[in-house]
């Protein structure tokens, strides 16, 4: 009589609750691709990519059949390209992006990460040849996404960077005006980036892990909700575990899904990321969870608390339904990605300064929030700046995916369709940073002896 309960919360959890595993990724290394030679080099990669994941969106297919639950993505990440391309003597990377997209296309999968760079301590001429790359890479490709690591809590935070970058993630959005500046959307640009995250678009491969991998998402904001919709009269802390109750089960889902795939293409299973991944859909929204809880709009007064115990929760019942848990796990908040979120901004209920204290307790950082398309690059340089500071010093991964919306202004949107959703454009504070960004050099990392 348990058993049959359990299955017909299941298949509840996926009819009406929007269950599904956000993305199998698998990671590739290509540290065996390098070669001086770049028309070598690329060969090497797109048959590499090609022949290791030549299976895996129809083995991912099958046991969504078998189960019954959906796989929406299927992805892969590379070794961070400025690592592969650095051997060779060109001065521009994006053919290398346009190798990675033809691979994609090849395999079937929606998305590709890895045309990265690494550069806490400082960028080797490689690392710069890819971060000048990724505008016109990103503007070229349709599969292809990229992230720049700018810190760390035992590196401090590479300013010279993030003076760059500021800079890029513009050109990235005037490359692409024509259509809603999307190419800002693929570049994520990080503090304490894992190298075992299967979400784009901040994926990439670290030389940490093995030749091949298969990582899992999960997801289920709207599980989470309709369960604390039945609890009205609940404290915070009989909340709390509902919460993780709920993420266990969820949880269980992804790991057979992880460890079923991985077998079946004859590689070691790696991570379950287990977080809140929210959609455009109604009824699958991290922010609806917080209003949920009590707080009357996302962004008001209490969102912060309630964040950090939804967070802490998730992780908790998680931990225990998988062998490894990993990535990124937590809430993600993006502003296009979330139903609430969306029309909170709208609405003008949440900030980007009340979203960027949010970050303090939850996945990653701001993400996928349209600014005006005037915005200074410098300003784009502090708000990074800001996030990577967060991250450093509170030894967390935070990041930041910006969209100047070029032509557009406070009020306006973009739309995007599906996963990516549509984002109203926010305002931005202006007051002038470009004398703090222009200094340059590097944020030295923290002394945590008297961490209080």
């Amino acid at each position: 009589m348990a058993l049959f309960k359990d299955i017909m919360e299941t298949v509840r959890m996926i009819d009406k609750e929007n269950l599904d595993i956000r993305t199998t990724t698998m990671g590739i290394s290509l540290l065996d691709c390098i070669d001086r030679d770049p028309h070598k080099c690329q060969t090497r990669i797109y048959d590499k990519i090609t022949h290791s994941a030549e299976h895996l969106v129809e083995e991912a297919d099958k046991i969504a059949a078998e189960i019954g639950i959906p796989i929406v993505n299927k992805r892969i990440s590379v070794t961070p390209m400025a690592l592969i391309a650095g051997a060779t003597d060109l001065n521009n990377y994006a053919s290398f992006a346009k190798t990675l997209d033809r691979a994609a296309a090849e395999v079937g999968v929606n998305y590709i990460g890895g045309f990265s760079a690494l550069v806490p301590k400082g960028a080797t001429k490689g690392d710069n040849i890819l971060i000048q790359s990724i505008p016109e890479a990103l503007a070229t490709t349709e599969h292809v996404c990229a992230s720049v690591n700018i810190g760390s809590t035992k590196a401090g935070i590479n300013m010279d960077c993030v003076k760059q970058m500021g800079h890029i993630v513009k050109q990235c959005a005037e490359l692409t005006k024509d259509n809603e500046s999307i190419g800002a959307s693929k570049l994520v640009i990080f503090c304490n980036a894992v190298e075992d995250n299967p979400f784009m678009a901040g994926a990439f491969h670290g030389v940490g892990q093995p030749d091949k991998v298969l990582h899992v998402g999960v997801s289920g904001p709207g599980v989470v909700k309709v369960a604390l919709e039945k609890h009205q009269d609940a404290t915070m802390d009989e909340l709390a575990e509902i919460i993780k109750k709920t993420a266990f089960k969820i949880t269980r889902a992804g790991q057979f899904v992880g460890t079923t795939v991985a077998q079946r293409l004859n590689i070691p299973f790696g991570i379950l990321d287990l977080s809140l991944a929210p959609t455009p859909a109604i009824g699958d929204s991290v922010a609806r969870i917080i209003e949920e809880m009590g707080i009357q709009h996302c962004g008001g007064p209490g969102t912060t608390a309630a964040l950090a115990m939804l967070n802490d929760a998730v992780k908790k019942g998680g931990i225990m339904a998988s062998t490894s848990v990993g990535g990124l796990s937590g809430a993600f908040i993006p502003v296009s990605e979330d139903e609430g979120m969306i029309s909170a901004a709208r609405n003008g209920h949440i900030t980007i300064e009340k979203l960027e204290a949010m970050t303090c307790v939850c996945s990653v950082g701001l993400d996928m929030i349209a600014i005006p398309g005037d915005t200074p690059d410098d300003t784009i340089s502090a708000i990074i700046a800001d996030e990577a500071a967060i991250g450093m010093v509170n030894n967390k991964t935070t990041a930041c995916r910006l969209i100047p919306a070029i032509g557009k202004s406070v009020g306006d949107e973009v739309t995007y369709g599906g996963l990516f959703g549509s984002a109203p454009v926010m305002p931005v504070n202006l007051s002038d940073a470009s004398v703090f960004i222009n200094r340059g050099g590097k944020i030295p990392a923290p002394i945590h002896s008297f961490k209080n």
